[in-house]
C-alpha cells in the first residue's frame, strides 16, 4: 500500500516542493550528508521532516493525498 512506506524518493521531493528532478536529487543528497547516511543508504520520511523542520504529518498528508 503507498500510504504505507516510509521512504522519500526524488518524486516525492518533486511533487512536494514543485521543483525539477535535478533538484529534488540535489535537495536528497543535501538531507543524506546532513544526516550522516552513505549515498547507497534510503533515506525515510521521518529523517527528511526532522531535516527540514516540517511537520511529518503535513509532509505525509501532501505526499499521500490525504487533505
Amino acid at each position: 500500500m503507498l500510504n504505507d512506506r516510509i521512504i522519500i524518493y526524488a518524486q516525492d521531493i518533486m511533487n512536494f516542493t514543485g521543483r525539477s528532478k535535478s533538484y529534488a536529487y540535489k535537495v536528497l543528497k543535501q538531507v543524506k550528508e546532513g544526516v550522516g547516511k552513505a549515498k547507497h543508504n534510503l533515506l525515510t520520511i521521518q529523517e527528511f521532516a526532522d531535516f527540514h523542520r516540517i511537520p511529518v504529518k503535513e509532509l505525509t498528508d501532501i505526499l499521500f493525498k490525504k487533505r
